[in-house]
């Protein structure tokens, strides 16, 4: 039996905490990820965007069954919002580049988080994580501004992330059994190999 939009609403409102990139654009759901995921899930994060696949699959114990694949659809991915959504927002950077990013923490909560380059197609990290809070993470009422506006510079990526799709930077924080994840679709340029030239005589 599926939520009504009541239930989910007040599910919504009684989680414990909640968080989200606002800058630069992140994925959000849509059609696509309605498509890929169901409409429950859809709705669900049109709710409150700041909420978490836990409370997601809390809601619905018995599954979602109105259109979710799992093989399109990966919840600790971006939540399983599709790139398809967020197409018109990759941001084009080039190794070294500084990405200004701002995070709302809505309601705090203690944890670990990290700002990474991931490979959608493994969900797997790049190299390592560009920043890391490893255990003190939105743990006060007011945290503290390098934990929601902050900097990170763009590694050389060995060839990948060429593509549009292909690779987001997630922020991702775990707050006690709590995953959040907000992802920036972004490409960089293939590299371009240097011309060597003949040493004048």
């Amino acid at each position: 039996m599926q939520l009504s939009l009541a239930s989910l609403l007040g599910l919504a409102a009684l989680v414990s905490a909640h968080g989200l990139v606002q800058k630069p654009a992140a994925r959000t759901p849509g059609d696509a990820t309605g498509a890929a995921c169901g409409k429950t899930m859809e709705t669900f994060y049109q709710i409150d965007n700041t909420s978490y696949p836990e409370a997601l699959l809390r809601a619905n114990p018995k599954g979602l069954t109105d259109g979710y694949d799992a093989k399109k659809c990966n919840l600790w991915l971006c939540r399983g919002y599709q790139f398809a959504d967020n197409a018109a927002h990759v941001q084009a950077y080039k190794p070294g580049d500084v990405v200004d990013m701002e995070v709302w923490i809505r309601i705090p909560h203690k944890g670990y988080a990290n700002v990474s380059v991931v490979d959608t197609a493994t969900n797997s990290v790049v190299g390592t994580p560009l920043l890391v809070w490893k255990d003190n993470y939105a743990a006060s009422a007011n945290p503290p501004k390098d934990q929601t506006q902050f900097s990170v510079t763009v590694p050389q990526l060995g060839g990948k992330c060429t593509t549009p799709g292909a690779c987001v930077i997630q922020w991702y924080w775990l707050g006690q059994g709590q995953t959040y994840e907000s992802c920036i679709d972004f490409t960089v340029p293939a590299a371009t190999p240097a011309i060597r030239g003949r040493t004048p005589k």
